[in-house]
Order: structure tokens, then sequence, then C-alpha cells
């Protein structure tokens, strides 16, 4: 089993230290874990800084890969915040350290944080998924240091503040526009399993974009269980798999030291 979207310690929301979370994907026989901790500059109205101490990760990180090295991969990485304002604070936080795997993902759209439900408020329920997706195509037209977007539809997470949930196909358009870029920069996406913890049945993104995704001819794909907690590593890891067979995906992928390889499912 393959983990690419793990937090410890060094992530604000996390209490649990990197090894033991390590040593949660030890007893679950897991081959390859990434450590994808936060780094948000900005979040929402509070302007909260959520960059970690990477001097301190990175001295963890290579003990760890040490000790551990004939038990498990241990992969380093970031799951970073962003805005298109962010674009050169990232990428000169990102090009100073040695990181494996770099995720993207979008907290926080129009400046406004997803989580604590502002950006909900007065925006119709279109309006909600368009300027999500526009926010994501406007970071994607001037920041292309990372490898994978996270989460691709996280705004489905918070749909308790959503008066109506709205069916793909009204915003089907702008969100091709998305995956296009992104398959066009050789960059890929993550089926992440949280969802299904959070309550709103699917992975993120779901089953029809997924297929979309698979359509325009995206290939490049990770796994990751956003894990907290380690009793959450690898979450749902066999029916990510096999959902992605059936959508016809051949392989997933890893990622060191920037450089993607395949993982035959």
């Amino acid at each position: 089993m393959y983990d690419l979207h793990v937090h410890s310690s060094f992530s604000n929301d996390c209490r649990h230290a990197m090894e033991d979370m390590l040593k949660g994907a030890l007893v679950k026989n897991v081959k390859t874990i990434a450590f994808t901790d936060h780094v948000d500059f900005e979040y929402g109205d509070c302007n909260l800084d959520l960059a970690f101490t990477p001097d301190d990760y990175i001295r963890e990180y290579k003990r760890l890969k040490t000790n551990y090295k004939n038990d498990i991969q241990i992969l380093s990485g970031l799951e970073i915040g962003m805005q298109p304002h962010l674009s050169k604070k990232a990428n000169d936080f990102i090009q100073d350290y040695p990181f494996d795997f770099i995720i993207m993902s979008v907290h926080a759209a129009k400046g406004k944080g997803l989580y604590e439900g502002t950006y909900y408020k007065n925006r119709t329920p279109l309006q909600v998924y368009e300027d999500y997706y526009d926010d994501l195509i406007k970071i994607l037209d001037n920041f292309d240091n990372f490898d994978v977007v996270g989460h691709l539809d996280l705004v489905e997470r918070y749909r308790i503040h959503i008066s109506e949930i709205r069916p793909l196909d009204e915003y089907k358009e702008i969100l091709v526009e998305a995956l296009k870029k992104i398959i066009k920069m050789g960059k890929g996406i993550e089926v992440n399993t949280s969802g299904i913890r959070y309550g709103i049945e699917s992975f993120h993104p779901t089953k029809d974009i997924l297929k979309i995704y698979k359509d325009l001819g995206g290939e490049i794909i990770t796994i990751g269980s956003d894990a907290h907690k380690p009793e959450d590593i690898c979450f749902a890891y066999h029916e990510a798999t096999q959902l992605l067979k059936e959508l016809g995906f051949k392989h997933i992928s890893i990622f060191k030291n920037r450089k993607k390889h395949y993982i035959k499912l």
C-alpha cells in the first residue's frame, strides 16, 4: 500500500508525532508513506500563517528515514495551501528544501476559508463551485511547482454550508478547463479517501470527476488518506484502487526527488 498524503504534528491540526504516524503505517504493512504537512501562508479572513518549521521537519524526517530504512520507504513532502496571489512566496519556500513530493491544495477561495464556512456566505450554490474552480485556474496559470492537486473538489467537503448541492453538469465547463490545464502542465491529481470519513459518501474527487480526468487523458494519480491520526493511514486504500481499475487506470504514481514513478495497479 502507498499513502502519499499523511500529516504529523508538524501540521497545526495534527497531534501525533511523525514517528507515531509511521508506526501506525508499519502495523498496516504500508510500503511507502509521504509526510505532506501543511504549509498555508494565509488562510481565509484571519490571514493565519500555518507554515511549519521546515528545518525541524527535515531533521526528523532524516532521522526516521535512517532508523526505518529496512521497514518502509519514507518520502518527504508538503501540502501547500495556495491562493492566486501566493505563487512567488510558495515557490520561494519550496525551492529552498529537498522535498520528494508536493501536493497543491485550495483551502481558501476568493480570500475566504472553506473550513470555517466564510467562503460560502453571500454566494449562490452555483457560485460556490464556479468561484472555487476559477481560483484553481488562476493558480494553475501562475504556479507550477507542485506534483498533484490535492482533494480537487474540496468545496464538496463542507457542503453543510451549501443550501443546495448543484449537479456537476452545471459547472462542468470550468471544471474541465481546470483539468485540461493540470494535464497539459504534466501534473496529476490525487484520490483523497478522506471524503468518506467526512461523511460525503465519496472520495475527493468524485467518481464522475475521476472519469472526466481519465477521458481527457489524465494518467498521473496518487492515493492519499489525508490521515491526521495513525488509524486512518491508508483508509479505504483497496476501495480506491478498485475504483481506479474500474475507470481504466493502469497505474498509480509515487514521487521521489520530485520525479514520478509508476506503480502498476
